[in-house]
């Protein structure tokens, strides 16, 4: 089984490479650092004994794109799963004081990334006439948020292409499905307020938050269902959070 995991150097991308390796899953993993993709293919190798790719590029970068998975060797092309985690947050200001840049590489990434990759990936999945889709959403899907204007926006979008990509790839055998987590202690609120450490360390005060290996378990589960169930949308939160909105900090 081969597993296709976007965004991988970090967070939820890294988690979900190490947990499916775990269970013996040959990875593609992608990102945009060299080091991290080189330090965790060796990791997992080393510890899991399976096959890694390790593919460096910018899923913004519609070429680039193309041009690896165009170039995927015969036994790569053979992908089960593709996980869509590639994503951020940038800036949270109200919609007159936003940034326009950061509009831009919100959509560009969460939106226009997504469908690139899928898009590559998909052919593969229709030649063989099997495949997964998860993508990884937000609870900023469900609900729009003070200050969270594009990037919620970004989110409702991912939960309608999964949606429409379910209804398009139906003939294929292709399942599709979405995650949509909460509050979680990754690097996604660092990123998130531009390396401000304290800003993005008092999000998660008072709480306990998700970590990424919650995340990670819960896709193995998605896409180690029985072939004729797909499990079509999950909205995952901490106990202390009610919805994209709603948090109690004790």
């Amino acid at each position: 089984m081969i597993v296709c995991v976007t965004g991988a150097t970090s967070g939820f991308g890294e988690a979900i490479a190490t947990v499916f390796a775990s269970k013996g899953f040959d990875c593609i993993i992608t990102g945009r650092r060299q080091e991290k993709l080189t330090d965790l293919t060796n990791i997992l190798v080393e510890k899991y004994g399976v096959k890694i790719l390790p593919l460096c590029f910018d899923v913004q970068d519609k070429l680039a794109v193309q041009k690896v998975f165009t170039a995927l060797p015969a036994y790569w092309q053979n992908i089960d799963v593709l996980i869509n985690n590639a994503g951020l947050a940038l800036g949270r200001d109200s919609f007159e004081k936003a940034d326009l840049q950061d509009w831009e590489t919100m959509i560009d990434t969460n939106v226009k990334g997504l469908l690139y990759v899928s898009k590559a990936v998909v052919n593969f999945m229709i030649a063989h006439k099997t495949g997964h889709i998860i993508n990884i959403g937000s609870t900023a899907a469900k609900e729009v948020y003070a200050a969270g204007n594009v990037y919620c926006a970004s989110k409702h979008a991912v939960d309608a292409i999964t949606k429409a990509q379910r209804i398009d790839l139906l003939p294929y055998g292709i399942k599709v499905s979405a995650i949509h987590p909460g509050a979680a202690d990754t690097e996604f609120s660092n990123v998130r307020f531009k390396g401000d450490i304290a800003k993005a360390a008092a999000v998660y005060d008072g709480f306990t938050p998700l970590v990424a290996k919650d995340i990670a378990e819960i896709a193995l589960f998605i896409a180690t269902a029985p072939k004729h169930v797909c499990i079509n949308d999950l909205v995952v939160t901490c106990t202390a959070q009610a919805n994209s909105t709603t948090i109690f900090k004790g």
